[in-house]
């Protein structure tokens, strides 16, 4: 009796450690007798002790931040980057079968990766290009993690760090931009100004007493400010008078 209460209770350990719980956003790779036999869905799955074993896999969207890398550019420019890889797995019997530690892989793949790609651009292109750049090395990441069973998703550059003299130089160059576009649009200013100010000298000098009423205006503006510079205003007319006299004694002489 007490023989068949000790078989009964093992039975029942067994049966209780045989049991496996599979969340809903995990997979479990079941091997037997050391062979992968096939994927299990999420619930509760019974492994038999010794001759079978499984291993989690989690098939969520997972983040791996790759540390600075430092490279150099086309034209030479030492330069630090990092990112970040979104990926998932898409077939879990491939992530753990066909590569050791897939977490690492991807990570030193996106390294390697990303100092190729950097090399093949200047940095104008890595500076103003970033998004095409991103879907670049996505897309060699992707390929060459495809017999893994993952799927890269996304590729963002994080930060691109340039030596100090670099900033200095791309500092310089922004303020020497920033003066020439201050230049042109005063230039373009003045010579609209000068262009309204012919027209208007054009519509005055053809239009009788434009003139004088100006003065007038003139002056009436001058009469407002408190102070002690007087101004005498002569008419135009006048001026005409003046000098069609002078030119008429100048003709008798």
């Amino acid at each position: 009796m007490s023989f068949l209460v000790l078989i009964i209770i093992v039975g029942c350990f067994v049966l209780l450690t045989s049991i496996k719980q599979i969340n809903q956003y995990e997979r479990g790779i079941l091997f037997t007798c050391g062979k992968f036999s096939k994927v299990l869905n999420p619930g509760w799955r019974i492994i038999l002790p010794i001759f079978q074993s499984f291993k989690k896999v989690d098939i969520r969207t997972l983040a791996v931040d790759v540390p600075a890398q430092e490279a150099i550019t086309k034209d030479n420019v030492s330069i630090k980057i990092n990112a970040v890889i979104y990926y998932k797995i898409f077939d879990a019997g491939k992530a753990i079968c066909e590569v050791q530690n897939y977490y690492y892989a991807v990570s030193q793949l996106a390294q390697t990766t990303m100092r190729n790609v950097v090399g093949s651009v200047t940095l104008d292109e890595l500076l103003s290009e970033r998004e095409k750049i991103s879907d670049g090395i996505c897309q060699v990441i992707d390929k060459a993690t495809d017999p893994w069973g993952i799927k890269v998703e996304n590729v963002e550059l994080k930060d691109v760090s340039l030596p100090e003299e670099m900033q200095r130089v791309i500092a310089k160059a922004a303020e020497a931009e920033r003066e020439k576009i201050a230049i042109l649009t005063k230039a373009a200013g003045e010579v609209e100004a000068a262009q309204n100010l012919a027209t208007a000298a054009n519509i005055m000098g053809s239009t009788p007493g434009a003139l004088h009423l100006r003065t007038l205006s003139t002056l009436n503006d001058l009469s407002s400010d408190q102070s002690n510079t007087i101004i005498f205003a002569v008419p135009i007319e006048v001026l005409k008078a003046i000098e069609g006299i002078a030119n008429k004694f100048s003709g008798k002489e």
